[in-house]
């Protein structure tokens, strides 16, 4: 595996090197400059379980059959025109949209619109393990993998060039759902089968080919990403011409370039900014809630925090009211389950954690903790549900040598942060989890079910098989009172076993240069960009 990602690695860095010559020259004519933290693996975002890939670029290269309303939470249509529901929820027939192409760029000039095949491709290679696509660049899809769709998925079956039907081996109500999130897009199946011709399979994750609104036209590793109008979105024509993703400076060196007019967006500001943004006239700010959730997740495989009084006890030492204030600065709340506040099944009865450093110290001290010492993992960059994950650190740091607890704090980022995780030589990892679904399983399953651990998302190496088992008892149902009841059982059982930590629901920030316009803050994730333009008339 990580032979694979290494060669992978190697070429997407050739591949940058060859398809960027310069950097970007001013574009405030045609285009605009968005500024995020992050790094680029992969252009597919089948192959990761979260970070710019999926946050910032699939809605930009890709489009999916269903999608979220942003308003109204709902599924409604994207490239599947309708759908319908079969079997009490096991077979699932999509009927496609008609007329839909594919991007041209310079290694893909596609012959005909998308049709069945490409959905069928798509979904094979994610779910059938004897796929000849299953296995290229790492045969992982770690969002699918943690759901264990490749056990539950029967089969895919093209029954006319515009209907697909998807036939589980049981009911599964959140099936949909997990379709609609950005790591299910639809690839070109043309594209891979002239790749397969020359024995370049590598090829489709590292330069990518969609149906979306922008197509990739240069990319710097490290530095920036230029995406190029793709003229005929079925959408209709996007408005801006070109976007360059800048990934070049962190902290307040993006703040800095969207004060210069280096930038014009400012993904996921930090907290401690947003007076500066506030009071700027030429800024604009959108804060919305979000489906995300930042927790502390205590590696279960490893003595002391095998034992839940263990694990209980240590969370009496968090002072989480203090990280709301000193870290998130008034946007974010404090959070008592897994599941944000926002979703259909969060049970209202959840309570946070109570901060009692002194019934902390006599608990460790009645189970015969003493002078523990532990590492604690964290991310060294933003991120959507943590604006400052080292000053997180810090302060729960400071929480547990207040009852004698050493914790050493070790930055890590990306890829890498997932590789040493699944180490298991950590004690202790801050991070967090956003998804673009409603459906609770897309937090439940991804983070604390047994498959979750050899799909590198569930950092706690948690699994108990009666935890799973209500789980799946929640999919079996169409009814949705039936699946909050199961739900409520599973976050009663993760408070009782905590195996991770609940830290914070966060609220979604961005800030914006006066001049931009129709730019949508999604509580899933960043929208199409396809709608947004810049009207120079506007007054600051």
């Amino acid at each position: 595996m990580r032979k694979l990602l290494c060669t992978f690695l190697v070429g997407l860095s050739l591949f940058s090197a060859m398809v960027a010559a310069a950097p970007p020259e001013d574009i405030r004519q045609s285009g605009f400059v968005y500024c995020v933290n992050g790094a680029a693996t992969t252009f597919n975002p089948q192959l990761v379980s979260g970070g710019l890939v999926v946050d910032t670029l699939a809605a930009q290269l890709y489009d999916r059959l269903l999608d979220v309303d942003p308003y109204t939470y709902r599924l409604i249509p994207e490239l599947a025109a309708s759908w319908e529901t079969l079997d009490n929820g096991a077979t699932y027939r999509f009927h496609l949209r008609h007329n839909v192409p594919f991007q041209k760029t310079a290694w893909f000039t596609p012959g005909r619109p998308m049709n069945a095949d490409d959905v069928v491709f798509s979904f094979q290679r994610i779910f059938d393990r004897k796929s000849a696509w299953h296995g290229v660049n790492g045969g992982s899809y770690p969002y699918f993998d943690s759901l264990q769709f490749a056990d539950s998925v029967a089969s895919v079956k093209k029954l006319s060039s515009d209907t697909v039907e998807i036939r589980l081996n049981a009911p599964d109500a959140s099936f949909l759902w997990h379709l609609a999130t950005h790591y299910a897009p639809v690839l070109s199946a043309e594209y891979a089968a002239q790749l397969s011709k020359v024995d370049r399979q590598e090829q489709l994750d590292r330069q990518p080919v969609g149906t979306g609104p922008f197509k990739l036209s240069e990319y710097r590793t490290g530095q920036y990403i230029r995406l190029a109008r793709h003229a005929n979105y079925w959408k209709g024509m996007p408005r801006m011409p070109m976007v360059v993703i800048d990934m070049g400076a962190g902290g307040t060196g993006r703040l800095s370039k969207l004060l210069t007019g280096e930038c014009d967006v400012l993904a996921y500001p930090a907290a401690s900014q947003i007076s500066v943004l506030r009071d700027d006239p030429r800024l604009r700010l959108t804060l919305r809630p979000g489906m995300n959730i930042a927790y502390l997740a205590f590696n279960t495989r490893k003595a002391p925090l095998d034992r839940a009084e263990v694990r209980q006890a240590l969370a009496l030492a968090i002072n989480n009211e203090r990280l709301m204030e000193s870290v998130y600065y008034g946007t974010a709340e404090t959070a008592a389950s897994i599941l944000p506040r926002a979703s259909w099944a969060y049970d209202n009865n959840a309570r946070v954690t109570e901060y009692n450093p002194q019934k902390s110290r006599e608990m460790l001290k009645a189970l015969g903790v003493e002078d523990l010492q532990l590492t604690l993992w964290v991310p060294a960059t933003s991120q959507a549900w943590n604006p400052s994950p080292l000053k997180t650190a810090e302060l729960i740091q400071a929480d547990l040598a207040q009852v004698g607890v050493t914790v050493k704090i070790v930055p890590v980022e990306g890829r890498f942060q997932e590789a040493r995780l699944m180490e298991m030589n950590h004690d202790l990892t801050l991070t967090g989890w956003a998804t673009d679904s409603n459906d609770p399983d897309s937090f439940f399953r991804p983070l604390l079910s047994c498959a979750a651990i050899g799909s590198q998302t569930n950092f706690a190496h948690w699994c108990d098989a009666a935890f799973d088992e209500t789980l799946q008892k929640a999919l079996l149902s169409q009814q949705l009172a039936s699946r909050i009841e199961y739900y409520g059982k599973a976050q009663a059982m993760l408070a009782q076993s905590l195996p991770v930590l609940p830290l914070a629901y966060s609220l979604r920030l961005q800030a914006y240069r006066h001049d931009i316009h129709s730019l949508v803050l999604s509580p899933f994730g960043n929208a199409s960009f396809a709608g947004v333009y810049r009207d120079p008339r506007t007054k600051p």
